[in-house]
């Protein structure tokens, strides 16, 4: 269609007017007189005019849309690469920030646990069938990162352990994964346990904290933290709130099943503890 305007459009233009004309001549020759057949094309005429003068209008209209196509087209092309350089620069303003903000957080940590020594890292990585028992990091042994190393959020908080490394690479075992096994305590109450991950719990998004007491009073709701004890990792981090309590199938002792803190599938940047002082 388009080629077909671009190449006849002003033939057609120029028909119309030509067929216009031939009948305004035809109806101003026989309508000098009263005669029938004067009348008769003057009556026919008249809408013929009109429709031919729409036909060219239309035509007129058609042939300068065409022409000016490509015009629009490069345009609205040149449009759309505006807009996806504006939404490109939206989504970088958008991460600078949100690690500016992280940044600012991990300050505020440094202040409180002045012995921390921290190394950054992006996750490039999560673990396999959609299980978030694994997090694969940027850094590795170049950056002084070592298995059995802490990872935790710009707040404090514990995602999960560093389980193999490479020169530029780095495993983590989250506090998902059946892997995971460290102390952990409540923050109300001091009571304290082993925090570990199982595989049915792991699909739940849970950990649990077991060997408590039977009557070990947490409630649902309750902060755990790591406790620090046996110096291997540094106390205090937070790992999760309780969500059920309950008691093992010997009856001899209870557990707590938590949900961890840190949202693990959101994860893009984490930081791992190199150093840090040991408290007993």
């Amino acid at each position: 269609m388009k080629k077909f305007f671009r190449e006849n459009g002003i033939l057609l233009l120029i028909a119309a007017v030509l067929l216009s004309v031939l009948i305004t001549l035809c109806s101003n020759l026989f309508s000098s007189g009263v005669d029938p057949l004067g009348s008769l094309l003057n009556t026919i005429a008249t809408p013929v005019r009109g429709g031919i003068s729409a036909v060219a209008n239309w035509v007129e209209g058609v042939y300068d849309y065409i022409f000016h196509y490509d015009q629009m087209e490069d345009e609205l092309t040149q449009l759309r690469r505006r807009v996806a350089e504006m939404e490109d620069r939206l989504r970088q303003a958008q991460y600078e920030s949100e690690e500016n903000q992280r940044l600012r957080q991990l300050l505020e940590l440094r202040e409180q646990r002045r012995d921390f020594v921290f190394e950054s890292a992006q996750v490039n990585a999560h673990g396999t069938k959609g299980w978030d028992d694994t997090l694969t990091l940027s850094k590795g042994s170049n950056c002084g990162i070592e298995v059995g190393d802490c990872v935790i959020t710009e707040t404090g908080v514990l995602v999960g352990i560093v389980s193999q490394v490479g020169l530029n690479w780095s495993t983590v075992d989250t506090v998902l994964s059946p892997n995971t096994e460290l102390g952990g305590q409540t923050v109300r109450t001091g009571l304290a346990g082993v925090l570990s991950g199982e595989l049915d719990l792991m699909q739940q998004g849970l950990l649990k904290l077991g060997y408590l007491p039977i009557d070990h009073g947490l409630v649902e709701g309750d902060e755990i933290v790591t406790s620090g004890r046996g110096g291997i990792y540094p106390s205090g981090l937070v790992v999760g709130t309780v969500t059920q309590t309950g008691t093992d199938e010997a009856g001899l002792s209870g557990y707590a099943l938590v949900e961890p803190a840190a949202r693990l599938d959101k994860l893009v940047q984490v930081f791992v503890i190199k150093q840090f002082d040991i408290v007993e």
